[in-house]
């Protein structure tokens, strides 16, 4: 009887449905186009930036590169997105805006910073390299990851 009782419990413990953790709500942009790339910024200091407007759009590439034409940006279905190293000592230094996901309501602009390695030979130059990306646009708070290389 014992053993009838316990074939039966497990036969129906093996039907119950197992819940699966829940999964966080991300998805991945799909589409990011670079706008400027390089490793001479006129940007001293280090920065992350989300540009949801055409004026704003104006100021950083007043800042950023005002010798050269700015690029257009439809801002009603666009954004601009860019990392800038800052000032650096050598040529050598890059950064990549790697990927952007909406992740629970905040898009996660996910970059990585590269460096000459150590007892390399570089260009004794000063750089300030910078990545500029355009995004759908994102009504939200927009987050900056650095990710390893």
């Amino acid at each position: 009887m014992i053993v009838l009782a316990l074939t039966l419990a497990g036969a129906l413990l093996q039907q119950l449905p197992v819940p699966k953790p829940p999964t966080p709500s991300t998805t991945t942009v799909p589409t990011m186009k670079t706008i400027d790339r390089g490793d001479h910024s006129n940007m001293d200091d280090a920065k992350q930036v989300a540009v949801k407007t055409e004026e704003a759009w104006k100021q950083l590439w007043q800042q950023h590169s005002p010798d050269r034409p700015r690029p257009a940006v439809d801002f009603s279905k666009e954004m601009a997105v860019g990392v800038f190293l800052g000032s650096r000592p050598t040529a050598g230094y890059t950064v990549e805006i790697a990927s952007a996901t909406i992740n629970t309501g905040t898009l996660v602009v996910r970059y990585r910073e590269t460096a000459p390695g150590r007892g390399t030979m570089t260009a004794q130059v000063i750089t300030s390299p910078f990545h500029l990306v355009m995004l759908p646009l994102f009504p939200g708070e927009v987050k900056f990851e650095k990710v390893q290389p």
